[in-house]
């Protein structure tokens, strides 16, 4: 009993001074953040009554087809299922580095048979056989414990550092979760952009093969010559040339698509539609919002806090070890009294181990750790610059095109009057073909100009919805 109770005033003992972890305790690094975006002046966010990009973001399009295709990719998307493998097995760490302020126990049995000098000893922990130089057997059977107490904190900073890097794990989910969803929405509008380019050159051709036939009928009757019959072919030629590079371009958006839901592309036939009439309204907030918002710089500051711990982690090396183990059993030289009380053993104790030399093997790990440390927080401040660049860049992209797409929408309304004077004129023959020919092109131009404006419109949308952190609260749960 004597022996119990200075067991258990050890284990008090350590536990309560157990109280402390050495290392940093840890404290977020401060970041380049102003107070409002550069570009945002001008910018008109949306209302707190308007939509607003929080959980299935993408529906703020309004685009029925995008809104089930992004329900497929939650379910398909090989990258996401990487993404949230790997999260499962962050967890599983936390579970294992937790394990480790609970004392092993296990259980052991032997038979062992040996030839060697001395005698059986019955009254001891002892696998060594004898048989007085003869051949001996030994069974032993015992229950086992070991405990090492956290008086220094180096299981509580590994579980810390595990935690932290599990909360980066699962923002690593959320980040491969919303670049999946942009990426699939990019592709969306672009494949749309490219059915109304396509529509466009159908329209296109036929203008051109009329333009064609009115000048076979002018050449007819002697007013054209001979190579306006020739131009024309030439540009109707290359009009369906360049109709069949958008058909290439289209596919393959449908493919990328495809892929992205975790189809193979011959399994995904898309059916042609309009592009969303409208560009949404986007909530803006403050620069300061994006610590919060964006996944990637959440995983990067759970890793700067994972690296602080495993500061302390390594510092603990420098202090002793205190481990309680304890065994209990039976050994005998006989089978069929091995159970029994005479052969019965134990031990109990406690154990303190400290390296005393090591020649700088420590503190080279503690420098490693502090390295470490200073890399993540210097990753943390650059992805949070990043994230600031990428929201200002869309900022500007979105309102500068408002007004390129008030200039080109004119510069078409122009060119398709300045087409229609010309072929007047040219019907008259008070022009040459050349003026249609310029005139055609430039109309075109200007279309297909308009359309590509459009499509980069819904490109700056979505990255600007991306940058902001698309539909991802921001909230990591504790591990």
């Amino acid at each position: 009993m004597r022996h119990r109770a200075k067991l258990f005033i050890a284990i008090a003992t350590a536990l309560l001074a157990s109280g402390c972890a050495v290392g940093p305790d840890y404290h977020r690094p401060e970041t380049p953040a102003s107070g409002a975006y550069k570009e945002a002046e001008g910018w008109k966010p949306a209302q707190p009554g308007d939509h607003a990009e929080r959980g299935n973001w993408w529906e703020v399009f309004g685009d029925a087809q995008l809104n089930a295709l992004q329900e497929q990719l939650q379910i398909s998307n090989q990258t996401i299922q990487v993404a949230e493998a790997r999260y499962r097995q962050a967890r599983a760490a936390v579970q294992q580095a937790r394990s480790s302020f609970l004392p092993n126990i296990g259980v052991s049995a032997q038979s062992l048979r040996s030839n060697g000098g001395g005698s059986f000893n019955n009254n001891t922990n002892s696998n060594n056989l004898t048989g007085n130089g003869g051949v001996g057997q030994r069974y032993s059977a015992s229950l086992d414990a070991s405990w090492e107490l956290d008086v220094w904190g180096r299981i509580r900073r590994d579980v810390e550092a595990s935690a932290a890097t599990a909360q980066a794990s699962a923002a690593d989910l959320a980040a491969a979760r919303l670049s999946a969803q942009a990426e699939l929405a990019l592709n969306y509008f672009q494949l749309r952009i490219s059915e109304a380019q396509q529509r466009l050159y159908e329209k296109t051709v036929a203008d051109y093969e009329k333009s064609l036939q009115l000048t076979k009928n002018q050449y007819a009757v002697g007013v054209a010559g001979r190579s306006d019959v020739v131009q024309a072919e030439a540009q109707l030629k290359s009009a369906q040339a360049q109709a069949v590079d958008i058909g290439v371009q289209r596919a393959q958006f449908e493919h990328a698509i495809a892929v992205l839901i975790g189809k193979a592309p011959a399994e995904l036939a898309l059916d042609y539609a309009q592009a969303p009439a409208d560009l949404p309204a986007i909530p803006l907030g403050v620069p300061s919002d994006l610590l919060e918002r964006r996944p990637d710089i959440a995983s990067a500051e759970r890793q700067v806090e994972a690296a602080n711990a495993q500061i302390g982690v390594a510092k603990s090396a420098y202090f002793p070890a205190l481990t309680l183990s304890g065994s209990n059993g039976y050994q005998s030289n006989g089978f069929d009294h091995w159970f029994t009380a005479p052969n019965r053993f134990w031990s109990v104790g406690p154990e303190l181990a400290l390296t005393l030399f090591d020649f700088g093997a420590r503190r080279s790990q503690t420098d490693q750790a502090i390295a470490a440390y200073d890399a993540t927080v210097a990753t943390y401040r650059q992805t949070v610059l990043t994230g600031l660049q990428e929201v200002e860049d869309n900022l500007v992209a979105l309102k500068l095109q408002a007004q390129e797409m008030e200039y080109q929408d004119a510069a078409v309304r122009a060119a398709r009057e300045a087409l229609n004077l010309v072929n007047n004129q040219y019907k008259a023959g008070t022009v040459s073909f050349l003026n249609v020919l310029t005139a055609e092109n430039t109309a075109l131009t200007n279309e297909r100009t308009l359309l590509q404006l459009r499509g980069q419109q819904f490109t700056a949308s979505v990255n600007l919805i991306k940058a902001l952190g698309g539909g991802w609260s921001g909230q990591l749960s504790e591990q």
